[in-house]
């Protein structure tokens, strides 16, 4: 692999992914950008108690910055950079998961309901771990 290649998130093989959208890949720019759209759809459907508003901020913050992680490690100068980004990604999809835990659990949104979103983001927390993991194996000493 050429040192100018160890950047290119295309040439590892991680700027596309299938998934819930059906059997054509898709972008990951475009899949997170999805990703946050259905979250933004979803805050706009909960129910306007206090909790609900509150988890649903919550969960619209770190949902919506998934895709702009993405985007910067796409930009990053360095492969230490690119996995710091990648990481950061990584622990807002965590923390998308714990929101969407939580209105499961006090009874704010049928699990059913948001078991297509559960899906996506493991499905995205897999593709970034990959992609991380291999750039980790490509760096140059």
């Amino acid at each position: 692999m050429r040192d100018d290649e160890i950047f290119d998130l295309e040439a590892l093989g991680v700027s596309e992914a299938r998934g819930v959208y059906g059997a054509e890949p898709l972008p990951l720019k475009v899949r997170t950008r999805e990703f946050a759209l259905r979250v933004i759809r979803l805050f706009a459907a909960l129910p306007k108690s206090s909790e609900a508003q509150i988890i649903g901020k919550q969960l619209l913050r770190s949902a919506t910055s998934v895709g702009a992680h993405y985007r910067e490690a796409v930009r990053a100068r360095s492969s230490a950079e690119i996995v710091a980004k990648l990481g950061g990604g990584l622990q807002e999809l965590e923390e998308t998961q714990y929101w969407l835990e939580l209105l499961v659990g006090a009874e704010i949104m049928p699990e059913e309901r948001l078991k297509p979103l559960i899906q996506e983001s493991d499905e995205l927390i897999a593709i970034l771990t990959t992609c991380t993991k291999r750039i980790k194996e490509r760096r140059i000493p």
